[in-house]
């Protein structure tokens, strides 16, 4: 895969980097996190350190994704929806999600899962990180 950014050839399951982030491989057959450590980096990054928000994809597999994501108190993911179903995992701080028929609270340690094509958000109660999963068919 040809990445354009650096015009080099990428291998498939390898992200392309970033003056933040090396290349990451995606696919292995066995991968482990260290999510504490990996919440700090992400705030320690300018996208974050500028911004409201910072995420990271930690597995991309065909039918799963799973997404580290911190955000700062007060910050929404505005309105969206995915096609496949979804979990979403507090490890730290609080979320409160949104959909048209209910609000979910989401302190450390709760989890919730939606199916696919129900609009939601996401708002930050208090500076917080989630995993995300996303699975699809």
């Amino acid at each position: 895969m040809n990445d354009a950014r650096t015009s080099r050839l990428r291998p498939a399951g390898e992200t392309c980097g970033s003056a933040q982030r090396t290349p990451q491989r995606l696919d292995l057959p066995t991968m482990s996190f260290d999510l504490g450590h990996e919440q700090e980096q992400l705030r320690l990054e300018e996208s974050y350190r500028a911004g409201d928000r910072n995420a990271r994809t930690l597995v991309k597999e065909a039918g799963l994704r799973v997404v580290l994501t911190v955000m700062r108190s007060g910050a929404r993911l505005e309105e969206h929806k995915t096609s496949g179903p979804i979990s979403i995992q507090t490890l730290t701080g609080h979320l409160r999600l949104r959909t048209l028929e209910e609000t979910v609270e989401l302190p450390v340690g709760h989890i919730v899962m939606l199916l696919g094509d129900v609009a939601h958000d996401v708002e930050a109660v208090e500076e917080s990180a989630f995993l995300l999963t996303i699975a699809s068919g």
